[in-house]
């Protein structure tokens, strides 16, 4: 979705949010048509993280959350807990199941994102409950998912962006700001 609100990460911030070395992409992005196991596929991993963790909420976010919207073919899930920076309270949990800590953004709601392999990779957002955030993931997401039009428009804009070489995906990401901050401002977020 891109961060709302805010300027394009540079490459220093970047790699200072990674937990791990930043991915070079250094390629377009693959985007794939949407595909109707995606939601039973959120399913799946979302009973694997509650049984890891117990009863939290998980919502299905990002592009394969929105029937007939091309996406990468990656499951966006939004794991939302009283305080993210309390990661021994989750993180092991998720290893576990074969998660890995990628991103850690204290500065920023103190996001997390954990990654997984398989068919579809999954990126797992961790956000704090009440954050602004979230309301504007799932008010994105609810927007796209009943206005024909705006989806219509997203998928377009992705699609242009797509074709171009991003050295990083965080990069594809926030170039899709302005259309996803008109989107969310129609969204009354």
């Amino acid at each position: 979705m891109g961060r709302v609100n805010e300027r394009s990460m540079s490459d220093e911030e970047i790699a200072r949010a990674h937990v791990t070395a930043p991915t070079v992409h250094n390629d377009r992005i693959h985007l794939a048509d949407h595909d109707p196991a995606w939601p039973r596929r959120f399913e799946e991993r979302a009973a694997g993280i509650r049984g890891a963790l117990g009863e939290v909420r998980l919502e299905h976010v990002g592009s394969t959350s929105v029937p007939g919207l091309p996406a990468k073919p990656i499951l966006d899930l939004l794991l939302i807990l009283g305080d993210p920076a309390d990661e021994v309270a989750y993180v092991p949990g998720l290893e576990a199941l074969g998660y890995v800590l990628t991103i850690r953004e204290p500065d920023w709601y103190e996001h997390r994102l954990l990654k997984l392999g398989g068919d579809p990779p999954v990126n797992l957002h961790v956000l704090p409950e009440g954050c602004l955030e979230v309301r504007r993931m799932l008010a994105f997401r609810d927007r796209l998912r009943t206005h024909k039009e705006d989806r219509d428009l997203y998928a377009r804009t992705k699609r242009d962006l797509a074709e171009r070489t991003w050295k990083y995906v965080q990069n594809y990401a926030d170039a899709k700001t302005r259309v996803v901050e008109s989107i969310l401002a129609r969204a009354g977020v």
